[in-house]
């Protein structure tokens, strides 16, 4: 009795290790299987990392599987049962559409292929135009550093944009002007604003005032900023009002004058 106890220790980790050994000799025929150059024709272009998963998953879940089966000790019988009625029932299943999922990552790339095809036909060159002015504009920071690159494109976008945005300013100015005027004696009808606007009007026009004596202290010292910043036109909208003749006026110690 102690004898067949005895052979019976000695044999589990003899079984245990030609299990392991087995288990592992059919990972590496099942990779193998996977470089085989009959099967590289296979290979996806774009959703390749997703087969490449799947294939290495059912090979661990396999493994794993077989190590179970064969350590599974007196249910292994119960187990081989179950693997041979699931066999004879899936099997016929799994032949007709076992080329499924793989025919339909083929499909889901070639679709990926065409859209990227179409996209590359139909990127504006201006887009890919823009990629590279970047390229060279990292490779000028690498050359000579940041602050120098940056001082040129400001001063590239400030020579560019300078006069287009004056000129969209002198050309929508008179226009806003109106309608400012328009939006005044619409407001005035309304019961109650002629007095409030009293007390608005000379708060407004004195924080008007300190924001172009800052805008013209920022041009007056070389900022760049001060360019992109327009003053308020005070005395031409002033004297919109007067010709308006029913707007109040700011007159210079902050009191507001109703002209009539």
């Amino acid at each position: 009795m102690e004898k067949t106890l005895v052979d019976a220790d000695f044999k589990q980790p003899v079984e245990a290790e030609s299990t392991m050994k087995s288990t592992v000799e059919s990972n590496h025929k099942q990779i193998e299987a996977i470089s085989n150059p009959e099967n590289i024709q296979k290979k996806l272009k774009y959703l390749d990392v997703i087969q490449v998963v799947s294939i290495y998953t059912v090979v661990c879940v396999s493994s794993i599987y077989e190590y179970a089966k064969e350590n599974s000790g007196p249910l292994k019988p119960g187990v081989q049962t179950v693997e041979e009625t699931v066999k004879t029932v899936i099997g016929p299943v799994y032949d007709k559409f076992r080329d499924v999922p793989f025919e339909l990552l083929k499909f889901v790339d070639c679709k990926v292929d065409k859209s990227l095809s179409q996209l590359e036909r139909h990127v504006p060159f201006m887009v890919k135009q823009a990629s590279s002015q970047a390229r060279t504009v990292a490779s000028e920071v690498q050359r000579v550093g940041v602050v120098d690159v940056a001082k040129s494109i400001t001063r590239d976008i400030y020579t560019k944009y300078k006069l287009t945005a004056k000129e969209m300013y002198d050309k929508y100015e008179p226009v806003a002007e109106q309608y400012v005027v328009f939006a005044w004696r619409s407001l005035n009808r309304l019961p109650f604003f002629p007095q409030v606007a009293q007390v608005v009007l000379p708060t407004t026009a004195y924080w008007s005032e300190k924001y172009n004596q800052v805008v013209q202290h920022f041009g007056e010292n070389g900022y760049v900023v001060a360019a992109y910043l327009p003053l308020i036109p005070i005395n031409r909208i002033t004297k919109v009002f007067i010709d308006d003749g029913r707007a109040p006026v700011v007159s210079s110690n902050g009191e507001s004058v109703q002209r009539q």
